[in-house]
């Protein structure tokens, strides 16, 4: 099955007070490409989290959002800055003295003074938040892979309809070849004509002609290119109808062989049918280059 690397996944679990929400969005990349934010409680578990995302996505740009939320009155921990506290108290005593204001600073006041509460997030076991972390970006793999193997088949049916083409078009080619020679026998054959008395034409050696018209023909021969195009569009089919995971890397390799034999075929046929049909076809195999850049 045909993947593509743009794609969408959300996944959310709960497990007691605890609260797990994981976003992944991915588009192309040649390689997996993993942006991760989360909070810093999870930091333990990033090469974890990335092992798993990269043996389910193989490839891709791929940015995560992690959530978490923990409503149990053990999550966090308050803790007081004693010494700053203090220090602020001193320090409102003595901007009364020098200004002749009275000291009223409360316990309220000292609290919303900066720096004197700390909120911190209590331990918590590793094993069980890693455990249940990747329960949770599991599903979001899954969620993802799921349109990511919709989008793929998107792309594999637009892939085969332009193949389709190419292949129509190459057929085209492959009629035109037999009549480039002919074209090219009767202009040579009328320039000689053209060029040599009547009373003189029976002094030219036929074979001659002969013998150009065949080094012509062997020049602008382009059967064994039609050959191995015909051979690569068969194989693109296969691989587009395989389950293999490097869909992607193997179209550009075999693309670019359909690429070369293209050319040649445009460079031998000196026929301007030929070289028009040549120009179509490497328009296609553009776009499909530009398709196959979105393919795992």
């Amino acid at each position: 099955m045909a993947y593509s690397m743009t794609g969408f996944g959300r996944a959310e679990k709960i497990f007691d007070t605890r609260k797990y929400t994981v976003e992944m969005k991915s588009v192309n990349n040649r390689y997996c490409d993993i942006n991760i934010r989360m909070p810093r409680l999870f930091n333990f578990a990033d090469t974890e989290i990335r092992k798993l995302i990269t043996s389910g996505l193989v490839r891709g740009k791929v940015d995560v959002y992690i959530y978490y939320t923990d409503t149990s009155a053990e999550s966090e921990n308050v803790t007081v800055n004693t010494g700053l506290a203090r220090a602020y108290v001193d320090a409102c005593r003595e901007l009364a003295d020098c200004t002749g204001k009275t000291d009223d600073v409360t316990v309220k006041d000292l609290c919303v003074f900066p720096d004197i509460l700390k909120v911190e997030q209590a331990s918590v076991d590793e094993e069980v938040i890693l455990a249940e972390l990747r329960e949770t970006v599991t599903g979001a793999i899954d969620g993802m892979l799921a349109m990511r193997a919709r989008e793929g088949a998107n792309l594999v049916s637009d892939l085969l309809g332009k193949i389709s083409k190419l292949e129509g078009l190459r057929d085209t080619i492959e009629a035109r070849e037999p009549s480039v020679i002919e074209i090219y026998r009767n202009k040579l054959s009328a320039r000689v004509d053209e060029l040599l008395l009547p009373d003189k034409r029976g002094f030219y050696d036929e074979s001659r002609l002969a013998a150009e018209v065949a080094l012509f023909a062997d020049k602008c021969a382009i059967d064994e290119e039609v050959t191995r195009l015909t051979s690569h569009f068969e194989q693109a089919r296969k691989i587009l109808g395989s389950d293999n995971n490097a869909i992607g890397k193997q179209m550009d390799f075999l693309v670019q062989e359909i690429n070369r034999e293209i050319n040649t075929c445009g460079s031998k046929a000196n026929d301007i049918e030929i070289t028009g049909n040549v120009l179509q076809m490497k328009n296609i195999v553009e776009e499909i280059r530009e398709q196959i850049q979105n393919l795992v």
